[in-house]
């Protein structure tokens, strides 16, 4: 389906903050003059254009242009500083760069080690090295162009573990407005429709929040975008908009779940159906907490910005199996690998492979995409986990955090789970640090709820709170305490940022 095939004045985009709302007629018009400005450059099927915004209203009728126009978007973090901005728009070859004047500062930065440079587009304001975007497209026509093409999203890892890695898909071969399996996946799960009113309150850049804005919009749906996550104010969007679908990380059931009670209670939102979560692991304390809340409208699901395999699960079945992130979704398969690539039994801890999922490469990086297949060509996404005898993945970690330590393996999202759960506990990482006996130590460092609270006393109370629920030898051995911890706002935390301080000592 295409945007057009909806009622023009129908809302397609509404800023949470502003009101600003983008219609279905001009979201359409708008990617059309987008596509025609594209064709006007040069850019075929197949190229690459870059956009660097915040939640900005032209953020996704930009990606229904290049969409439109069979072109790979690469939508990169407004929070990464110069320098990573420019890596990835050299890396991905981008023939166009799209900011903001809220970036213009970034954009000063990085321009003169462009290279080769792209045609650069500003939004809100024009710029002495790039034209504004809207004058560029008035004079574009807003019919469809000739050769309508599906594009694909080429979005770049996190770099919680070094340089971002560009993940590059195939393009669909599908004609432009027809079903693809991808869409039409999503759609059968959660039913999107033009009755669809959708609260996205991620960064819009992150494969997540992108993927399913889109799908969205593709079906008629409406998306309602919060600059930036507010636990109160998300719950208050739920209530002011009716919303009917929204997505989250656990993080921000966290912090939604250490609200007052007041507050919790203060609003309602019986037209929510569906509350959406994945993009790292929900402790199970956490998530029995959201359930007794919001009852069985959680739904989760276990995937990559990769797309080379999905698992899913339902608030009941989760309900039996507590702690799995689901069984296998859309026709692929799982794999729990050893080390030498041996197939494992139920519940042996292994790497999580898919097969039957989708194809992709890391761009420019042929050693790093060959380490991701197995022998058998199955795909990983570098986590760690085991199926029970029913097919239910449980995730323990991701391969990379594992601590060593005296020869015996520790999960650290085991003493993270844990610690989240205490009162005084805002954030918390749990990782390894040097030892000269053991090789590694549990380390862990926590944000607390009250900064004047962090010292011994407060370090020994979550201490013996770890010890009180898991073993002594998975517990950490000290806790230091920050204002605040590095976390990617799709609730990723940035544990090497947090280990190489550590390492760096020894």
């Amino acid at each position: 389906m295409k945007p057009s095939l909806y009622p023009a004045d129908h809302p397609a985009i509404i800023m949470a903050n502003t009101k600003q709302t983008i219609s279905f007629g001009e979201l359409d018009a708008f990617s059309n003059r987008f596509a025609h400005l594209m064709r006007s450059l040069g850019l075929k099927p197949g190229d690459g254009i870059a956009l660097c915004l915040e939640n900005h209203p032209y953020f996704l009728p930009i990606c229904w242009g290049a969409q439109r126009a069979g072109l790979y978007f690469t939508a990169i973090s407004y929070r990464l500083s110069a320098d990573e901005v420019q890596y990835i728009v050299n890396d991905c070859g981008a023939r166009v760069l799209i900011t903001s004047a809220h970036l213009e500062s970034t954009f000063d930065a990085l321009l003169p080690k462009l290279n080769p440079r792209p045609a650069c587009f500003m939004l809100d304001r024009a710029h002495p090295e790039a034209d504004l975007l809207n004058d560029a497209l008035a004079d574009q026509p807003n019919t469809p162009i000739d050769d309508e093409a599906y594009g694909q999203s080429l979005l770049y890892s996190s770099g919680t573990t070094g340089r971002p890695k560009g993940v590059k898909k195939p393009l669909f071969q599908e004609p432009f407005g027809e079903e693809t399996a991808v869409f039409r996946a999503a759609q059968t799960r959660y039913l999107f429709d033009t009755e669809t009113r959708y609260l996205s309150p991620a960064p819009l850049y992150h494969a997540a929040p992108l993927g399913f804005t889109m799908n969205v919009l593709r079906y008629g749906g409406t998306v309602v975008v919060m600059p930036s996550f507010d636990a109160e104010t998300a719950l208050k969007l739920l209530e002011e908009h009716q919303i009917t679908h929204a997505q989250w990380v656990p993080t921000m059931f966290v912090r939604l779940l250490k609200l007052d009670l007041s507050v919790k209670q203060r609003y309602h939102f019986p037209s929510l159906k569906y509350a959406i979560h994945a993009a790292a692991p929900c402790p199970i304390s956490i998530k029995e907490q959201m359930i007794e809340w919001w009852g069985n409208i959680i739904f989760e699901y276990y995937a990559g910005t990769e797309g080379n395999g999905s698992t899913f699960i339902t608030s009941e079945e989760w309900l039996e199996h507590r702690g799995s992130v689901g069984r296998p979704a859309n026709d692929c398969k799982l794999h729990i690998l050893d080390d030498t690539g041996k197939p494992l039994p139920p519940f042996e801890h292994g790497g999580v492979y898919f097969e039957g999922g989708g194809r992709f490469e890391y761009l420019n990086d042929p050693d790093k995409t060959a380490e991701s297949q197995s022998t058998q060509g199955f795909s990983t996404l570098g986590d760690i986990g085991y199926v029970d005898d029913e097919g239910y993945l449980y995730l323990t970690d991701r391969k990379s955090y594992m601590i060593i330590s005296g020869g015996v393996n520790i999960y650290p999202q085991e003493a993270e789970n844990i610690l989240i759960t205490h009162p005084k506990v805002a954030d918390v990482a749990v990782f390894g640090i040097p030892n000269e006996e053991f090789g590694e130590e549990v380390k862990a460092v926590v944000q607390p709820i009250d900064i004047a609270q962090a010292g011994p006393a407060l370090e020994a109370e979550l201490i013996a709170f770890t010890r009180s629920n898991i073993a002594h030898l998975k517990c950490p051995k000290s806790i230091d305490f920050l204002d605040e911890l590095p976390r990617h706002p799709t609730g990723k935390l940035y544990k090497r940022i947090l280990k190489d301080t550590y390492w760096q000592k020894k």
